[in-house]
């Protein structure tokens, strides 16, 4: 297999790209990363479009000599370096594997311009892994389509070139041109689980299977290519359900649809708001306990930091998040802008309609939180309206309504967030009038 591993190999996947201006290559300092740059600096067309990358995780006490390693060795191959320091600490509910891997990416998409490329030095026994690793956990195609040789990434592309490549042409390679590398003693660890499969479990399974690595990569190309067809298909679905100015779903579209179609609108639904895949039993729960409560019901469903709620005929996905509480205070007539909470400001301005300017300077204006039972008269409409109902007819869902702001004017309500100004308070005189605006951060 080592005529794989070629200069023509490396060239072909970026002729893909169209000429990138920068070629970051993923530099750990092991065997596979080191044989990669080795590979891509003897290619003198691309060698001055090189920087070897070093992620430093700061979990050993050994990085900072990688690191120092990586630099000395992209120095003698006349290609540059640099480093990225990142905090992989994990969070609850992330493996120590999963945070190493997500803190890495994020400081690598962060260097990924629109025309550079990302190269990692990822091999068919690394496939293999993966396959295995998203079969144990239940995964569907997607997951078992394992990895690509080419995806986005941040503004540009990262490129597998030797992801058809076996494990044992690489070390055949790093013999041959004697390279020198680090060795990470955690890779021994089977405390891992991808060590454990590379350690304990993948050579028994060689042993009785030789080419499984090639197998299993070209079982994982099938899934690939059947993601793509299901991909379109629930696409097509999604575009009929999904709403664009609120990122809801549709609920009576949704229920129209077959039990398995709409576990396929969840997941595009879920890919389109950059949220982590639901597991089966959250998108069940979702369908018998959400989408299939009564008209009159605001169940709720709670998954990893994002909570699916349904209100009416909507099914909203949102962050889960510490409730805007609203801060009493007086409001100077003069000061444009007040802080409600934490993440809400009002701002007035002049306008053709809205506040009378003159009550507006004299009034003590004080914003308040709403407690419930509050009234208020509207232009054009007779009598008085409760806002728990204004809040119904305008479908302004129950969990939004407490973070609305109400403005008093000389402990008379006046106006409602930047939705509703009381009849009392109202003019239509030509830019001398104070228009409300409510801005959320973020």
């Amino acid at each position: 297999m080592t005529e794989l591993l070629s200069a023509h190999s490396i060239t072909s996947a970026l002729n893909q790209d169209n000429n990138p201006a920068h070629i970051y290559i993923g530099y750990s300092g092991g065997v596979d990363s080191h044989v990669l740059l080795h590979l891509c600096a003897s290619i003198t067309t691309i060698k001055d479009r090189i920087i070897a990358v070093y992620v430093h995780h700061g979990l050993q006490a050994e990085a900072e000599s990688w690191a120092r390693h990586c630099k000395k060795t992209a120095e003698s191959l006349g290609v540059g370096f640099k480093v990225l320091r990142v905090n992989a600490l994990s969070i609850q509910g992330e493996s120590p594997e999963e945070a190493a891997r997500n803190a890495r990416y994020t400081a690598l998409k962060s260097l990924i311009d629109a025309d550079d490329v990302l190269m990692v030095a990822q091999h068919r026994d690394d496939q293999l892994e993966t396959v295995l690793l998203q079969l144990f956990r239940g995964s569907g195609l997607r997951g078992l389509s394992a990895m690509p040789e080419s995806a986005a990434f941040g503004r540009g592309l990262m490129l597998r070139p030797l992801l058809n490549v076996a494990k044992s042409a690489i070390d055949d390679y790093a013999q041959k041109h004697a390279l020198s590398w680090v060795n990470d003693p955690s890779n021994l660890s089977n405390d891992y689980d991808r060590n454990f499969l590379r350690n304990a479990v993948l050579p028994l399974l060689k042993e009785r299977w030789p080419a499984c690595d090639k197998t299993v990569a070209r079982s994982a190309r099938h899934c690939a290519d059947a993601q793509v067809v299901v991909s379109e298909h629930a696409e097509t679905l999604f575009r009929g359900v999904f709403n664009e100015v609120d990122k809801t779903l549709c609920i009576r579209q949704l229920t129209s649809c077959k039990t398995t179609q709409q576990a396929l609108v969840i997941r595009q639904w879920f890919k389109k708001l950059s949220l982590k895949m639901p597991a089966q039993a959250f998108i069940e729960r979702l369908q018998a306990d959400v989408i299939s409560a009564r008209e009159d019901r605001e169940p709720e469903l709670s998954g990893q930091g994002y909570c699916v709620r349904r209100y009416r005929d909507k099914l909203y996905c949102l962050k889960i998040v510490t409730p805007e509480i609203v801060r009493e205070n007086i409001w100077s007539a003069e000061q444009t802008s007040f802080r409600v909470s934490v993440n809400q400001t009002l701002f007035w301005q002049l306008s053709s309609v809205g506040i009378d300017r003159e009550q507006w300077q004299k009034a003590t204006i004080i914003v308040r939180a709403r407690s419930g039972g509050e009234k208020i008269s509207l232009p054009g409409r007779q009598g008085r309206h409760t806002l728990k109902k204004l809040f119904q007819e305008a479908g302004i869902p129950p969990w939004e309504r407490d973070a609305i702001p109400l403005v008093y004017l000389d402990d008379k309500l006046a106006a409602v967030g930047d939705l509703w100004i009381s009849a009392d308070f109202y003019s239509e005189q030509a830019q001398d009038c104070i228009s409300l605006f409510l801005q959320k951060d973020g």
